[in-house]
Parts: structure tokens; sequence; C-alpha cells
């Protein structure tokens, strides 16, 4: 009986909440969706390739293109140094930041960095989990991300 009562508490303050969970501040998914999601690219191949005057290459912009399909968005690229573009994100200019980075980036306070969704070893043969970096505490939007990535490439190798 005290569980019972314990779950319908949790699920009343759940309900109680405002707007959905998990739940974006800025709105990012709900932008997004049918329009364009805005994603910095930093070159490093294999990950991602950048040549002036084309779009960007390599497996994660392959990857950002299918996610971008799913959310019936457009992606609108912007090319740049990983400094200035996860600035960009913080400033809420960006939607979505990649270029070949991993869990050990030093971007993890400026930026959400997505569950790994491969690895593969590193320079000495260790493994070396790849994730992407999205907005701080939008969660909506990271949990979309996350599921897509995790669902339809994990283990994606070079």
């Amino acid at each position: 009986m005290r569980r019972t009562a314990g779950l319908l508490l949790t699920a009343a303050l759940l309900a109680g909440c405002s707007g959905g969970f998990p739940a974006d501040p800025d709105g990012t998914l709900e932008r997004v969706t049918g329009d364009a999601l805005r994603v910095g690219v930093t070159a490093n191949p294999p990950w991602t390739e950048v040549q002036e005057g084309a779009a960007p290459s390599g497996l994660e912009a392959e990857i950002v293109a299918e996610f971008a399909e799913t959310l019936d968005a457009e992606v609108d690229w912007t090319a740049g140094s990983e400094e200035v573009l996860i600035g960009d994100l913080e400033a809420g200019e960006l939607d979505l930041v990649i270029g070949g980075f991993t869990g050990r980036s030093p971007w993890s306070a400026q930026a959400a960095l997505t569950t790994p969704y491969t690895t593969v070893p590193d320079e000495r043969g260790e493994p070396e989990p790849h994730v992407m970096a999205a907005p701080l505490g939008e969660n909506a939007f990271l949990v979309r991300l996350e599921t897509f990535l995790l669902e339809e490439h994990r283990d994606v190798l070079p």
C-alpha cells in the first residue's frame, strides 16, 4: 500500500511539472523540428571533413544529416574551430557541434556531451568513445539525439 502511494505521489509530482519531460528550456527540439538544425563542424577526418564551397562530409556529417531527416529539418552548417563553435553553442547560436569529439573532450563544462555512440581504438590501442556536443539543459533534444544515435548508429566504425 505504501509503495502504491509512493508511486502515485511520484507520478503526480511529475505530471505537475510544467511542460513535458524531458524538457528544453530554450525549446531546441520544437524549434528544430520541421525547420533548420544549426550544426557547427570542425575538421577531424574521417569523422568530419570540411572543404570550402562544399557541404561537410565524413561519418558524423552523414549521421547528423540522417538525424535531421528524422526531424524533417534541413542542416545549416557552420564550419569553424572547436573553441569558436562551442562558444556559439553556449550562446544558443548552434544546436549541435561535431568534430570527432571523444569522451575525454575538454568541453564537458560548456556542452552536454552525448552518450558515446561508438568506441574505437585510439593511437595507443585503448578504447576511445566518440560523442557529439549539444546545448546544456536542452534535455528533450539531447534524449532525441541520443536515442537516434544508439538505435541507428551504435558502433559505427571509421
